[in-house]
């Protein structure tokens, strides 16, 4: 798919601060595209909701139609045919809103990049989409941390759910450039905008 802004994937490790890159981009100048955001939009919609009812049940939203994440978790994360099954539900009605949003965003005069924070970039084939990846670069100690302050998990949850995903070391060699977030926010700020101006502005 070729659009006329670059389109700038983002990869690295859980809780390595993808989204915290992603906001800074967006500050200068780029649209940001949070898959997350459009897979809630997607499983709070009649169509969907209705569907994963029935196949799970009712209470796997509660009674605002709100959905039980934790829930649809259990039931799925385990579960290899139950989780290809939602996939296939989901998916393609999150890609439609991508290539939806990624348009809106090509006619935008204001945007001057596009950015697809997605979680799984690699293992669901996005990086395909991109003109550059960033690999958002931190090590094991810190993102364990994180992942206890944000998620509640601890290091063994953490290494058991990196384990089904492809491995730190090839996203980072398949990415085209590396962004340590090691210290401080500033620190993160000039790194992040010399690569976007790389991007957006090669000499």
């Amino acid at each position: 798919m070729n659009y006329a802004k670059p389109v700038i994937g983002l990869a690295g490790g859980i809780a390595s601060g993808k989204s915290r890159v992603a906001d800074i981009l967006a500050e200068l100048g780029a649209g940001v595209i949070d898959a997350d955001k459009l897979t809630h939009e997607v499983l709070h919609s009649d169509e969907v909701r209705r569907q994963i009812q029935k196949w799970w049940g009712p209470d796997t939203y509660d009674e605002a139609g709100l959905l039980d994440r934790r829930k649809l978790a259990e039931i799925v994360f385990n579960d290899p045919a139950k989780r290809k099954k939602l996939e296939g539900l989901t998916h393609p009605r999150v890609n439609e809103l991508r290539d939806q949003r990624m348009n809106e965003l090509k006619a935008d005069e204001r945007i001057h990049a596009i950015v697809l924070d997605i979680p799984l970039l690699f293992e669901v084939g996005q990086n395909a989409l991109c003109d550059q990846v960033i690999f958002v670069e931190v090590d094991e100690n810190a993102r364990i941390q994180r992942a206890s302050e944000q998620r509640g998990w601890d290091a063994a949850e953490l290494r058991r759910r990196e384990n089904l995903q492809t491995p730190l070391d090839i996203k980072r060699e398949r990415s085209d450039h590396v962004v340590e977030n090691k210290s401080d926010i500033n620190t993160l700020r000039e790194s992040v905008a010399s690569v976007y101006h790389q991007i957006v502005s090669p000499e």
